[in-house]
């Protein structure tokens, strides 16, 4: 039953080689996004020999290390600019109807965490990785605003 009420979604599988004495050793690195769209988001990266079980890793430790993202009705309740690594996120609130305009990983981070009005730009770098791990910073910065 827990599996229907998080949104998951895959944003990076990466081929990864290691060279051993004995040969190549291959494996895959994958990136999940995990939220239950009420304000709950996390991401896990995950790897094994396989896609199935590194996805299956990744999204075991994103529903673990879920955050509470502060929202103001279907938006964010302020502006937020933040920089992780080479990669710089800006949110801004929208108003009720724009929607998500955001890049690929921004666009799936806020709609885990269910925010259905922002608009966003990433600077810096294309960087799937970055860019999702900077949006997670970005909304951990976020304060709740009395209204």
């Amino acid at each position: 039953m827990e599996e229907k009420e998080f949104f998951e979604r895959v944003v990076q599988v990466n081929r990864v080689s290691k060279k051993t004495k004995g040969g190549d050793k291959r494996s895959l690195s994958v990136i999940v996004v995990a939220g239950d769209r009420k304000g709950r988001v996390g991401v896990g990266l995950g790897k094994a020999a396989d896609v199935q079980s590194a996805v299956r890793k990744a999204t075991a430790y994103a529903k673990k290390h879920l955050i509470d993202v502060p929202l103001k009705g279907r938006t964010i309740p302020h502006m937020v600019l933040v920089k992780v690594g080479a990669a710089k996120v800006l949110l801004k609130p929208a108003r009720e109807g724009t929607g998500v305009i955001a890049g690929g990983a921004v666009r799936v981070v806020a709609e885990a965490a269910g925010i259905h009005d922002v608009v966003s730009k990433t600077l810096g770098t294309k960087n799937q990785a970055s860019n999702v791990y900077a949006t997670l910073e970005a909304l951990k910065k976020l304060k709740r605003l009395n209204t």
